[in-house]
């Protein structure tokens, strides 16, 4: 069977950073080798420069994004626990639906897709919150929130209620900096902007949050005390509890590398340099964008579907015509946006030329 190249700007997997697709490649490491725990322990290292944090916490849970958002859930509500959540996309909504199942008492403050979330409007949303919890880059609506502003204002009111970022499209692509914006809980996905195929989920924790967890949370896979005994010998011993992904986490490894090679700074410049340049290639076009002006994320662009065009038949056909995967909208507007990613390996000026030649020429503009 013939593998097919894509290139794929869709919301979903991005086209991995050559070192990531090199590094899962390579023969695997058993779970419990010593050189792949070396591996892992420097994986761990590496993550906590691109989170921007010293907290000892830091580690990729096995799974993908999801596994990130239901582990910070399981692992830090209890029933009855007031949690408030910014719901300004799909991503708002599956919050909403995982913090219930844990037994969350939850407060969703709902927006308009397409803007961000309100800090004012999610303080007063309740005077005492267990669990204040917002998505950043919000992947359904190419949204960014100002998740510096409302943390440190939640902090700046409460000190003991915990704050909960969902950087899934974010961390690699735009700044993000944990420990400055006070964030206690935050996850992502190797998928996006890191550049690795997708199956992690990079999780930080902080100090505060760690006080405040759940000894003994409903579920034994994503029970924190397990897995980080596990990565760090947190326990005082490394104890045994999964088998982990080796050849995942030597990619992101790889892929981790790639980037602090490049520099943080030159990294997300390189993000904001692709999406400029994209926002005004599709203007060009007389394309109009869907995000709110001044909260459109750079490494994620939603785009309105020009009246009487075919979102399903000019997707198919970028695919057909150019090995281009494009995303469509999300819910009510899944046949009226489509959604176009420059990350990580994709967040290059040749990607953004390829895709507005392609829309070009198959819009007859």
């Amino acid at each position: 069977m013939a593998i097919v190249e894509r290139v794929l700007l869709g919301p979903g997997p991005s086209n991995p950073y050559p070192e990531a697709t090199a590094a899962v490649a390579a023969p695997l490491l058993g779970h419990l080798d010593p050189e792949f725990l070396r591996v892992l322990d420097e994986t761990c290292v590496r993550l906590r420069r691109v989170w921007d944090t010293e907290n000892t916490r830091t580690l990729p849970l096995s799974g993908t994004g999801s596994i990130g958002m239901e582990a910070a859930f399981a692992n830090f509500v209890r029933p009855g626990d007031v949690v408030v959540v910014g719901v300004n996309g799909l991503f708002g909504e599956r919050m909403v639906d995982v913090a219930t199942r844990y037994g969350g008492e939850v407060i969703r403050v709902d927006h308009d897709w397409g803007t961000p979330v309100d800090v004012e409007r999610m303080l007063d949303a309740h005077p005492e919150p267990s669990l204040v919890a917002a998505v950043h880059a919000e992947t359904s609506t190419g949204v960014l929130s100002d998740v510096r502003e409302l943390s440190l204002a939640v902090h700046r009111r409460d000190e003991r209620a915990l704050v909960l970022a969902d950087c899934v499209t974010s961390l690699a692509g735009i700044e993000v900096h944990v420990d400055a914006w006070d964030v206690d809980v935050a996850y992502s996905g190797t998928q996006k902007c890191l550049g690795v195929a997708p199956g992690l989920a990079p999780f930080t924790v902080s100090p505060r949050a760690w006080d405040r967890r759940v000894q003994r949370p409903p579920t034994w896979y994503l029970d924190l005390n397990l897995i980080g005994a596990y990565v760090d010998g947190s326990s005082g011993g490394r104890t045994y509890h999964h088998t982990a992904p080796t050849g995942m986490i030597a990619s992101l490894h790889a892929a981790l590398g790639r980037i602090l090679e490049e520099g943080l700074d030159e990294v997300w410049a390189r993000h904001q340099a692709a999406g400029r340049m994209l926002h005004e290639g599709l203007a060009d076009l007389g394309l109009s964008l869907f995000a709110a002006e001044g909260h459109r994320l750079p490494e994620l662009t939603t785009v309105r579907v020009p009246d009487g065009v075919d979102s399903a038949k000019t997707r198919a056909a970028l695919l057909a015509d150019y090995g281009i995967e494009i995303g469509a909208g999300v819910g009510a507007f899944a046949s009226s946006v489509w959604r176009i990613g420059l990350m990580g390996h994709n967040a290059r000026a040749d990607r953004v030329e390829l895709i507005l030649g392609a829309l070009r020429r198959i819009l007859g503009k």
